[in-house]
């Protein structure tokens, strides 16, 4: 497996808690920009995933990474605890991106304990309800952020380890995922994620991959059936809908902080990627 420093793994918690349902966990077409982990333990339930079915049960952790469309169908009682966490926004790599992880993985000795301290410290960060279009908003997370930020330094100490010590569980399974063998592509994707707070021109990814603009264009989109600008875009409408979700910012300054200078493309943007405006993003997903 490829060396990941640790230091620049930057997983941040934002809610946490334990969930007890009777055949009402039923939810549609979900897609959230951060990463979901459950510990079940009780019942079953199955999540419904774009190429495959997964049976979830007891005493095992399930994954599902960020912008991953999925559903959940759910007959009977079923108890799980659930993690969200998303990857900070001053890392300069994606650990969610760079590896294959897997769905599911068997619990160890103590993960449920882990999970239970976790509910307790953090009883603030548990989700008012179950519908995810009704908990993913901006006001949950960013008061939750608030409340990060004021937490002593110990507190934020205790609560890294505990949601890396989950997290091992599944980058102890995962592979290095091969995006492409070309390593000139694999310089100008590390380019995109390194600079996605900047106006990232084509023609400087050219200048990455040393090949001209136009062979740039061919190769990009050969290796993964986009233009090197539609991946570009891409990768900024997806952090765009975490700080929407997490910071206090505006829609201007979003996009500004984005590389964007032009509010309204922005918007037409983000509109095209995810369906809404980031206005109405924010107030339901």
């Amino acid at each position: 497996m490829m060396q990941f420093p640790i230091e620049s793994l930057n997983l941040q918690m934002l809610n946490v808690g334990l969930a007890h349902h009777n055949g009402d966990w039923n939810w549609q077409g979900v897609s959230s920009p951060f990463t979901r982990i459950y510990y079940v333990t009780q019942g079953e339930a199955w999540l419904h995933l774009p190429e495959r079915k997964v049976r979830l049960h007891p005493n095992h952790l399930y994954m599902i990474p960020a912008h991953t469309v999925h559903s959940y169908e759910c007959k009977g009682v079923f108890v799980h605890y659930y993690l969200h966490v998303y990857e900070g926004f001053k890392s300069e790599t994606n650990i969610i991106e760079m590896y294959d992880f897997p769905t599911e993985v068997e619990a160890e000795e103590g993960d449920m304990e882990l999970m239970a301290r976790m509910c307790k410290r953090h009883p603030e960060a548990k989700l008012p309800e179950s519908n995810p279009k009704s908990y993913d908003n901006t006001t949950q997370f960013t008061d939750y952020m608030r409340r990060y930020h004021s937490m002593p330094l110990w507190q934020k100490m205790e609560l890294r380890g505990m949601t890396l010590t989950l997290f091992s569980r599944f980058i102890h399974h995962a592979a290095p995922r091969m995006w492409t063998r070309n390593e000139r592509m694999t310089k100008v994707l590390a380019h995109v994620n390194h600079h996605i707070y900047e106006n990232i021109d084509v023609e400087a990814l050219a200048d990455v991959a040393c090949v001209t603009k136009p062979y740039l264009a061919r190769l990009f989109k050969r290796e993964f059936g986009l233009s090197p600008l539609q991946y570009i875009n891409l990768k900024k409408m997806e952090r765009a809908q975490l700080l929407l979700l997490t910071e206090e910012l505006s829609v201007k300054e979003v996009a500004y902080k984005l590389g964007f200078s032009d509010i309204s493309y922005f918007i037409r943007l983000f509109k095209r990627t995810t369906g809404a405006t980031p206005q109405v993003y924010r107030q339901h997903i």
